[in-house]
């Protein structure tokens, strides 16, 4: 008898509803938040607005269509359709459309790539602060008197949130989803039960509201944009962790359960302004006004769970982000801890966490409310926003071969709605929004003067030592052998290590078998273990061995190198010798980079982690080889 359908469909169905949950505790952690303090900006002193109909109902019309526009169709009806090999995110779509045939387009679509990447490191930092921020704050609703210890109970919470890292998400992670579609739940709920009392709110969905808020207001009414833009902060992270739960889980979780909760919840919020926007109190806080005064505290607690929840998923795309650019060569090898043993993507990098924690309580204690921090939130995100949909531009005429006419017009929509939101936010960089594209400037900086300094370290090498062809062919000839096998690492494939040509001139000696290892991370995502190695014998028992991985892969450096007898290479790797070098460097002068960014480069390499330690090469097997070198 043949299996039904219906049964065959069960599992993937069972997996599919496994990984929906999963979306909605991840994916929409940070978005999911947004209500606590949107609505509350849009109508912040600042702007001067009052809550009369033709604000609410206009900010309402702006709020509808930007999750509209920006989630629903670009990010889940197009951007999603982008994927490299199942993965998302920017590094992920530049790749995508990066043309390697094109010589003259190289340098500004990797710098631009790269630099909306190091943005995404000031959502990072902004959303733990503002998130809990504005969760605590709601203390103060019910008991002023309390206000004064919003900033200690915010700093504590924060403390141990980034102190757990260390010991992996994976049984909290457990509980994310459904803890969030309780939140997204209540969310709607609570935007239901006041829209019932102002029903004539759901008016707002008409574009025409929108329309008439700015022929009121004009510049100001503009300049509001700002703080609507808050309702979709986070978007990107739709596309971003397209790898770990698929395109189908993120849309359902969003169709199903967080777009309507956050439309219900922010019209809840406008119908509230409606009936009580007279009151200062309410204005100035009304996400909490949602409910009776007996009520507010265990909401507050929820929220709190909630924005920890969040920013926990911002967190961890944060060392996901940075183990990409790791492995891509544009950061020095920092130590990363996998904490778990069956998801690879679950890893916790010490120094970008403290880095992260330091940023953060700077921001708590600098700005010392949600309200203030938001006048810095938004300017980076509306950055990566842009650079994606110049991708999404080349993704259409190159990944799916859309006409160039209706690529164009495509583009041309998102790009308006993003350059809006982003003219809207410059406005912040004063205010504030200085520190997150700082940290941005100061990341990418980094990453390119390390990338940089790799190559030119490596011409460096290729001058000083004699060529791999030459040891070979004359010098190891005089030399007596050594029984045994000694294995050579150099990042530099084709060329002879310093190591070896040190090893070989003061040690007068070989050993009897040559292995020359070169580990390579390429710009694809994975790469399957078939593919993984190139193996070349070359004469006298010398070998050059490639082994590459993807930018997403874990590297097993010691269980894939037991692979080696396969491939004709008589060595066992237990008994092998790890010769490695250590170079010293000093910066001879600017050429190629500048002597600042050389002298930057050099402190980098000095603090990075050694290959032993990052490949985890047991260490009673290694054997460092000493060198100077100019740079």
């Amino acid at each position: 008898m043949t299996a039904s359908p219906a049964n065959d469909a069960s599992p993937q169905s069972s997996r599919l509803a496994v990984l929906t949950l999963g979306a909605i505790g991840v994916v929409y952690g940070d978005i999911g938040t947004s209500p606590l303090y949107a609505i509350k900006e849009c109508f912040s002193y600042h702007y001067g607005l009052q809550a009369g109909m033709t604000e609410v109902f206009g900010i309402l019309s702006l709020i509808f269509w930007s999750l509209t526009i920006i989630i629903c169709i670009k990010y889940l009806g197009l951007i999603l359709r982008f994927d490299n090999k199942g993965e998302g995110g920017i590094l992920a779509l530049m790749e995508l459309v990066y043309s390697k045939k094109a010589a003259a387009a190289v340098t500004p679509t990797l710098a631009l790539g790269l630099f909306g990447a190091t943005l995404l490191y000031g959502d990072g930092i902004i959303t733990p602060a503002i998130s809990v921020l504005s969760a605590v704050e709601g203390i103060s609703v019910t008991a002023p008197q309390l206000q004064s210890l919003v900033i200690p109970i915010t700093l504590s919470i924060l403390v141990a949130l980034f102190a757990i890292q260390r010991f992996g998400t994976g049984g909290v992670g457990k509980v994310f989803g459904p803890f969030m579609t309780f939140w997204f739940a209540l969310l709607g709920v609570l935007g239901v039960l006041s829209i019932l009392k102002t029903p004539e709110v759901l008016a707002a969905v008409n574009p025409v509201y929108a329309w008439d808020y700015f022929m009121h207001h004009g510049w100001t009414g503009f300049i509001v944009l700002g703080s609507v833009f808050l309702v979709v902060t986070g978007g990107e992270t739709v596309y971003a962790d397209m790898g770990h739960f698929g395109r189908t889980a993120i849309t359902r979780g969003w169709f199903f359960l967080a777009y309507p909760a956050l439309t219900l919840n922010y019209f809840g919020q406008g119908a509230l302004l409606m009936r009580e926007g007279h009151s200062d109190a309410v204005v100035a806080n009304p996400f909490f006004h949602l409910v009776p005064d007996w009520a507010v505290i265990p909401l507050v607690v929820v929220a709190t769970l909630s924005t920890i929840i969040a920013s926990q998923a911002v967190i961890s795309g944060a060392f996901s982000l940075t183990w990409q650019a790791l492995q891509l060569g544009y950061f020095p090898r920092l130590k990363v801890a996998h904490t778990s043993q069956t998801e690879r993507g679950q890893i916790y990098i010490p120094f970008m966490n403290w880095l992260l924690f330091g940023a953060t309580a700077y921001l708590v204690l600098t700005f010392k409310s949600s309200s203030a921090l938001a006048a810095a939130y938004g300017i980076a995100v509306t950055t990566t926003m842009v650079i994606t949909s110049y991708f999404a531009f080349l993704a259409m005429r190159r990944v799916i071969h859309w006409a160039w006419p209706v690529a164009l017009a495509t583009t041309i929509v998102f790009l308006t709605i993003d350059l809006a939101f982003f003219t809207a936010n410059i406005i912040k960089i004063p205010d504030g929004g200085w520190f997150p594209l700082a940290m941005g400037v100061f990341i990418f900086v980094t990453m390119i003067t390390w990338r940089k300094g790799r190559q030119i370290l490596g011409d460096a090498i290729r001058r000083r030592n004699l060529s791999l062809g030459d040891i070979i062919s004359h010098q190891i000839d005089t030399y007596p052998i050594v029984e045994g096998t000694a294995l050579y690492m150099s990042g530099y494939a084709g060329s002879a290590p310093p190591a070896l040509v040190s090893n070989v001139k003061y040690n007068k000696c070989r050993h009897e078998t040559i292995i020359l290892l070169t580990v390579q991370v390429t710009a694809e995502s994975h790469v399957p273990h078939e593919q993984r190695f190139e193996v070349m014998a070359m004469p006298k028992n010398f070998y050059q061995v490639i082994l590459r991985y993807g930018f997403m892969d874990q590297l097993n450096l010691m269980d894939d190198l037991s692979y080696l007898p396969e491939y004709d290479i008589p060595v066992d790797i237990t008994d092998a010798t790890f010769i490695l070098g250590n170079e010293t460097l000093s910066v001879r002068d600017g050429k190629g980079m500048a002597r600042w960014r050389k002298h930057v480069f050099k402190f980098l390499h000095r603090n990075s982690r050694t290959p032993v330690n990052f490949f985890g090469i047991p260490v009673k097997k290694v054997l460092e080889v000493g060198s100077h070198i100019e740079i």
